[in-house]
């Protein structure tokens, strides 16, 4: 866990959404993908908080917290995993699930605005786009500029929950939906601006 020597950091977070759950050693090894520096060294600055997986949607959802300087290289390191270790055409669960990895939201914890959560989004999908040419990366919120369309109005533009064939489909960056990658959205979700303020009410 983070010290509170550190809580001077400007923290952001990353709930990483990929397709695999039942291989348990993969889930843990994408999150410890997180965590290591180049040298192999664990980071000290990088923290998976939580990993949730659900057997029957065979979907995890693995969070991590850094530095906002350094959440993209971390959430880059564990995508590169998931996309070596989970093929989409042997990919079976009851969720919609259309990437291997599914969904990179990145949220601000502290000190750091939604607009440089929106930059980390679009330079870890240019890096992805490097690292892993294959991928399709489609972008929303903050990062998509500058319509900053949600995730939803993206998804049912992409017929996220009724299409079956994506090879057609032109994402905003990378190639066509190759079958073994899938799809994968990468951005800012709409609410996260609003995380300080309390609603009032019932």
């Amino acid at each position: 866990t983070m010290s509170s020597s550190r809580l001077g950091l400007r923290l952001a977070a990353c709930l990483l959404n990929i397709s695999e759950a039942r291989r348990k050693n993969i889930v843990e090894n994408i999150a410890k993908a997180a965590l290591l520096e180049k040298n192999g060294q664990k980071h000290p600055e990088v923290s998976v908080l939580n990993i949730f997986s659900d057997r029957d949607y065979n979907r995890s959802v693995i969070t991590i917290a850094a530095s906002v300087d350094d959440l993209g290289n971390s959430v880059l390191a564990a995508c590169l995993e998931a996309f070596q270790s989970i093929n989409m055409e042997l990919q079976e669960g009851v969720h919609p699930c259309l990437g291997a990895v599914d969904l990179i939201p990145i949220y601000p914890l502290s000190g750091v605005s939604v607009e440089e959560c929106g930059a980390v989004a679009r330079s870890l999908a240019e890096s992805l786009l490097l690292r892993a040419p294959s991928c399709s990366l489609f972008l929303f919120g903050e990062a998509d500029l500058p319509e900053k369309r949600t995730l939803v109005q993206r998804r049912k533009q992409l017929g996220w929950f009724t299409r079956r064939d994506f090879s057609a489909l032109e994402p905003d960056l990378g190639a066509a939906p190759a079958r073994r990658c899938g799809l994968t959205d990468t951005g800012v979700p709409k609410d996260t601006g609003n995380r300080g303020q309390t609603k009032s009410g019932p």
